[in-house]
């Protein structure tokens, strides 16, 4: 397991375990549904992932646009590769929307939309809220194969 999946709470934290990637909720909700997608090999650049990790992520990111677009009708999708602190190769993936959401009557913002997402100010989410989002999603998962 390297250190980017275990930062991220893999496999507690797991949506959907895919052959090259997994597919985890964020323990940080800068929007509602916002996940963390980890490369399986041990690339520590984009460019070194394989062929077969190339080909599954076109899969990954259709089931996730749908699920998330099904789950919460999210305004726009953003894909942020950073890798500065985390050197494994992965994607945060934040939802965006242009007004608040609601689950378990928790309100989620997006603190900077219309602009690039706030990743310094995420809505605050017990263990709970998470421990349920995350069931929530892992119920709703629909495998587009």
């Amino acid at each position: 397991m390297n250190s980017t999946l275990e930062k991220f709470g893999y496999p507690n934290t797991l949506v959907k375990q895919y052959s090259q990637w997994a597919l985890l909720l964020r323990p940080q909700q800068v929007t509602l549904g916002s996940l963390v997608l980890v490369c399986l090999e041990e690339a520590k650049a984009f460019s070194a992932v394989s062929t077969e990790s190339f080909i599954e992520l076109s899969r990954v990111i259709r089931e996730v646009e749908t699920n998330l677009s099904a789950a919460f009708s999210y305004e726009r999708i953003n894909y942020l590769m950073l890798m500065m602190v985390d050197p494994d190769v992965h994607f945060h993936i934040i939802p965006r929307y242009g007004s608040p959401k609601v689950f378990l009557t928790q309100q989620f913002f997006d603190h900077g939309w219309p602009g690039p997402p706030n990743l310094k100010q995420a809505n605050e989410t017990s263990q709970e809220t998470n421990r349920v989002l995350q069931g929530f999603l892992n119920t709703q998962w629909k495998s587009l194969e």
